[in-house]
């Protein structure tokens, strides 16, 4: 019922900037809060970014200062733009949405389907 759909992701050098997007489609929803996660080999997917609702936002430690994470509700997207890129922080970037169904009142955790992100030199 609910697609989130992720792009951005591609191969960067170290220093440079991406921004990575997501946007949900489909019908008799509205969004609650969205997050960006990342999981990189052998990794767990660890919290990048969150946004509320009503524009509270959180960021773990380690991307503090260099990223930014903003939504557009009218477009249904959520976005991380991701500044002074280091090799660390290449990972799978999965987006994530808290979906309320209008016609069954529920709340349903959904996840896009993960974009690559590489900083090499």
């Amino acid at each position: 019922q609910v697609q989130l759909v992720e792009s951005g992701g591609g191969l960067v050098q170290p220093g440079d900037a991406l921004r990575l997007s997501c946007a949900a489609s489909g019908s008799s929803f509205s969004i609650a809060a969205m997050g960006w996660y990342r999981q990189a080999p052998g990794k767990q997917r660890d919290l990048v970014a969150t946004i509320s609702s009503g524009g509270s936002t959180n960021y773990a430690d380690s991307v503090r200062g260099r990223v930014t994470i903003s939504r557009d509700n009218a477009k249904n997207t959520v976005y991380l733009q991701m500044n002074n890129l280091k090799p660390e922080d290449t990972a799978v970037y999965y987006c994530n949405a808290e979906i309320l169904n209008w016609n069954s009142g529920r709340r349903i955790d959904y996840w896009g389907q993960g974009t690559q992100v590489a900083v090499s030199s």
